[in-house]
């Protein structure tokens, strides 16, 4: 087994490669049964936090149903399209390329103000690139959809934030 793959399934991260795909599924089922919109998610290693205006109990049975498809090898459910990791693929290429086109650049103001078109063209070029690398990067590293025996056990409730946001605790 390679450096990256024990890193990878090393048990902390382990956890929270799964609760990050218990986190997108749940996020998901919500979107499609309209439950609540503009949600956002953040996985750790005990849980994750769901923030935005969402009913407790529609959460729990969303998470609850997030787990038993995810089980049942939904797997396409631990994909998120507006996942961090998408957004951070597309920054590093984007800037990859940007200092890639900076790499000989002219002294004077006016030559690179001449180039900025190049870099705009190169940083686009980039990403596109990235859209479908995000996904994959989820995929391959940020989630992990086979749960092993990971499971629910409290959901706790933070409503005078604002906004508000529950905590979803799991444990194997």
């Amino acid at each position: 087994m390679n450096i990256g793959k024990m890193l990878l399934n090393w048990g902390p991260i382990l956890r929270i490669r799964r609760n990050h795909a218990l986190e997108h599924a749940t996020l998901q089922i919500l979107a499609q049964q309209n439950k609540a919109s503009r949600l956002a998610g953040l996985s750790g290693t005990f849980g994750f936090w769901v923030i935005g205006q969402v009913d407790s109990e529609d959460l729990i049975q969303a998470a609850q149903e997030a787990r038993k498809r995810l089980m049942s090898g939904e797997h396409s459910l631990a994909i998120h399209p507006n996942c961090g990791t998408n957004f951070v693929t597309s920054g590093i290429i984007g800037g990859l390329f940007a200092w890639l086109a900076t790499l000989s650049m002219p002294k004077t103001w006016r030559d690179r103000v001449d180039r900025l078109p190049n870099i705009i063209s190169l940083v686009t070029i980039g990403l596109i690139f990235a859209q479908p690398l995000g996904p994959k990067m989820q995929e391959w590293v940020t989630t992990e959809s086979q749960l092993g025996s990971l499971h629910l056990t409290e959901v706790q409730r933070f409503m005078e934030r604002n906004p508000p946001a529950h905590r979803v605790l799991t444990s194997d």
